[in-house]
């Protein structure tokens, strides 16, 4: 009698463990499932805000594109001033890029061979800074390094793409540690690929030579 109560006893136990270890794994399912969903629930105000966000920078930038516009038809300013980097700077508006172009000559910017910045060219570049802050502040900026089609010779560079580059990377660091955010801008090297003049000549070379700053307007 002992020992069939012994063996109820271990058989009701055994019943409860597995009744119990099944709700605490279904729990546990519910829980993980709760979570997830709260994460994609998360996930989804997350995309719909950013959404919003990337709406209201296109309006403004449409707005600024057209504002731009304006001041070049009915005040006849150059793009330069129009944009507000001043005369004395090459600057392209685009408004069907939706793009301002200022280019740098290499010349003002480094040495033969060179990826390290003169000293010089901080007058240039903390003028660009300021306008970048004061006009362009949530707007995407590309800094793009070109070279001529010479190959590279005497200098460390393995080739022109990684030149443009550095050189990209020294303006885009200069600019960075002059305060432009770091998640707004970015450098790009494009080498010999993208020539503005005839690399046949001295003077079309030196022209090809350059950096440009591009400010996204949307």
């Amino acid at each position: 009698m002992q020992v069939t109560n012994m063996k109820r006893l271990a058989l009701i136990i055994c019943l409860a463990l597995v009744v119990f270890s099944g709700c605490t794994n279904w729990e546990r399912k519910y829980e993980n499932l709760n979570v997830a969903y709260k994460n994609l629930e998360g996930r989804l105000e997350y995309e719909k805000a950013q959404k919003g966000q990337l709406s209201e920078q296109i309006s403004q930038g449409q707005q600024t594109i057209a504002e731009l516009q304006r001041k070049i038809a009915d005040q006849s300013l150059s793009p330069a001033m129009a944009t507000g980097f001043g005369e004395g700077y090459d600057v392209v508006f685009d408004p069907t890029a939706g793009t301002i172009k200022v280019t740098l000559p290499n010349a003002i910017l480094f040495k033969p061979g060179k990826a390290s910045l003169r000293k010089s060219t901080s007058t240039e570049l903390d003028h660009i800074r300021s306008v970048l802050e004061q006009k362009y502040s949530n707007k995407q900026i590309d800094v793009v390094g070109h070279t001529d089609s010479d190959p590279i010779k005497k200098s460390k560079w393995k080739d022109n793409w990684e030149l443009s580059s550095q050189r990209a990377l020294s303006v885009v660091r200069y600019l960075v540690k002059q305060g432009i955010a770091e998640n707004q801008i970015r450098a790009v090297g494009s080498g010999a690929a993208r020539p503005i003049e005839s690399n046949v000549t001295t003077s079309g070379k030196a022209k090809n030579r350059r950096v440009v700053i591009v400010v996204r307007m949307r």
